[in-house]
C-alpha cells in the first residue's frame, strides 16, 4: 500500500471536527476504497482548551494556519476556517504554492478568489476540491464535474441556504411574519447574529457562481449575479402563492440565454407540484435540466457538520485515489469568459402584489399601464377590507388595499418600467412587491 495521505485540518469547529471524527471512524472504508491510508497528522485552530471530544493523540497542532499549511509533514490541507479574506486564503494559498492539495468548504473564497487558486492548483499539479461548498452533504459538483460530462446543460436552479428556506416554511406553515421566523431561527442556530449574507441572498449567490462555472465551463463570476433576497415577502404573499397554486422558495438560477449567462438569486414562485417545491425546512435542492437526462433533481442536508463533513471526506477519498480533476471541470485555459445577461432581459412570468388606494379606476389604470408595454395579465386579484369597505356605500373605502397581478411571459425591463409609470401617477400607497414565476 502507498505511503499514507497526511491531512492538516485548519478549522475545528462544527465541520472540522466531524472530519476528523469521519476520518478515524471510516479509516478502514477510506483505505479500501483509496488504496491508501488517510490520517489526520496536524490540525489547527484558535482555542486549544476548548473542549471538542477528539482524540488527538499523536497530531501536531498549529497555532498558525498558515504554518499548517507550509509544513513538510502534510500532504493535503483541508481549509474550513471559513471567509473570502484572512487565514483561510492565505492558508489555501500557501498550501498550493507548496504543492500540496486543498479541500475546502469555503464557498465565499471559491466565489471571489476561485480563478486564481485553480491557476495556482494546476500549476502546481494538485486538487483543488470543494464538495462541500455547495449544499452541504449533496454530491452536486460531483454530478456537474464528472457524473454528467455527456450532457449539455441548459440550467441549473435549487434552494441552495438552508435558513431561507427555514423561514419560509414556517411563514407559509404557520402565517408568521419575516421577522418572528427569523428570531426563531437565531435561536434554533439555523441563523447569525447578522443574518444578512444568507437572509438576502448572498450565500447563494455565491454557490451558484460555483454551479455556473461547472455546468456551463465559464469563469467564475459571482460579481455577475442579480440578487434580492427575502426579507421583503409578506404573510400575504404567501397567503395568495397557495390560492394561486404556487409555493415561494429562494431560488439561485444559471440558465443559457441570448447573449450568454443569466445568473440570479430571488425569491421565486414555483408550481406546488414540482418536485422544488416540497422541499421544506432547511434541506437544499438543486435540479440540473440537461439534454440527456432531462430533469435531474438532487435533495439532501444542506448544512451541519456531519453532512458536510461527509462530502469533505468524499473529496479526501478522490485525493488520496490520485484522482485529480481540473478545478471547475476543464483547464482552465479552456473556460469561457463569463457572458453576463442583464436582469432587465430576463424574461418570464411575474407576482406584483400592489398596495392601492381603494378608490374607482385603479385597476383600470393598472391595467392601462400594464398594457402600454404589451404586458398581458393572466389574472388579478383584489383583496379589500370587509370593515373599511362596509364605511362606504359604493364599497370603496380609499384606503390602502392590496392588488394581485400574475403576467403572462414580459421581460424584467417592460415590468419595471410599467412599475415606474403607475407609482408616478399616484396610484401606490408604497413600493411594488415583485416575485418572479418559475414554471415547470
Amino acid at each position: 500500500m502507498k505511503q499514507p495521505l497526511r491531512l492538516g485540518v485548519a478549522g475545528l469547529g462544527t465541520v472540522g471536527a466531524a472530519v476528523v471524527r469521519m476520518v478515524a471512524r471510516r479509516a478502514d472504508a477510506l483505505a479500501a476504497a483509496s488504496g491508501r491510508e488517510v490520517r489526520v497528522a496536524a490540525v489547527s485552530s484558535r482555542d486549544r482548551g476548548r473542549d471538542r471530544g477528539l482524540d488527538l493523540t499523536g497530531v501536531t497542532w498549529f497555532d498558525d494556519p498558515v504554518a499548517l499549511a507550509a509544513s513538510p509533514d502534510i500532504d493535503c490541507v483541508v481549509e474550513l476556517i471559513g471567509g473570502a479574506e484572512g487565514p483561510a486564503k492565505a492558508t489555501v494559498e500557501a498550501a498550493l504554492a507548496a504543492g500540496k492539495h486543498v479541500v475546502t468548504a469555503n464557498k465565499a473564497l471559491l466565489a471571489r478568489h476561485g480563478a486564481a487558486l485553480a491557476r495556482a492548483a494546476e500549476a502546481k499539479g494538485v486538487s483543488l476540491a470543494y464538495e462541500a461548498s455547495v449544499a452541504g452533504g449533496i454530491p452536486v459538483i460531483k454530478a456537474l464535474r464528472e457524473g454528467l460530462t455527456g450532457n449539455a446543460v441548459s440550467r441549473v436552479y435549487g434552494i441552495m441556504n438552508g435558513t431561507c428556506n427555514y423561514i419560509l416554511t414556517r411563514m407559509e406553515r404557520e402565517g408568521l411574519t419575516f421577522e418572528a421566523c427569523l428570531k426563531d431561527a437565531q435561536a434554533l442556530g439555523y441563523a447569525e447574529a447578522d443574518p444578512t449574507f444568507d437572509v438576502e441572498g448572498f450565500d447563494t449567490a455565491h454557490k451558484l457562481a460555483i454551479l455556473t462555472s461547472l455546468a456551463f465551463g465559464v469563469e467564475i463570476d459571482a460579481e455577475g449575479v442579480s440578487v434580492e433576497g427575502i426579507s421583503a415577502i409578506q404573510p400575504l404573499d404567501l397567503t395568495m402563492a397557495e390560492e394561486l397554486g404556487y409555493r415561494i422558495k429562494l431560488l439561485g438560477v444559471a440558465q443559457v440565454a441570448e447573449g450568454g449567462i443569466e445568473q440570479r438569486v430571488h425569491p421565486t414562485m414555483v408550481p406546488k407540484s414540482s418536485a422544488i417545491a416540497q422541499v421544506m425546512g432547511v434541506t437544499n435542492a438543486v435540479t440540473i435540466d440537461a439534454d440527456a437526462v432531462g430533469e435531474l433533481t438532487l435533495i439532501g442536508p444542506g448544512a451541519g457538520g456531519e453532512a458536510t463533513a461527509s462530502a469533505v471526506v468524499s473529496d479526501i477519498t478522490d485525493i488520496a485515489a490520485n484522482v485529480n480533476r481540473p478545478t471547475f471541470g476543464r483547464p482552465n485555459a479552456d473556460l469561457g469568459p463569463s457572458q453576463r445577461v442583464a436582469m432587465q432581459r430576463h424574461e418570464g412570468g411575474y407576482y406584483i402584489r400592489l398596495t392601492v388606494h381603494d378608490r374607482p379606476g385603479v385597476a383600470a389604470g393598472v391595467a392601462t399601464r400594464m398594457a402600454e408595454r404589451d404586458i398581458s395579465i393572466e389574472s388579478i386579484l383584489q383583496r379589500r377590507s370587509e370593515s373599511a369597505a362596509s364605511k362606504d356605500p359604493h364599497g370603496r373605502s380609499g384606503q390602502p388595499v392590496p392588488l394581485v397581478l400574475i403576467t403572462y411571459a414580459a421581460t424584467e425591463g417592460t415590468i419595471r418600467a410599467a412599475l415606474d409609470a403607475i407609482a408616478a401617477d399616484g396610484l401606490l400607497a408604497e413600493a411594488p412587491q415583485l416575485i418572479r414565476i418559475e414554471r415547470e
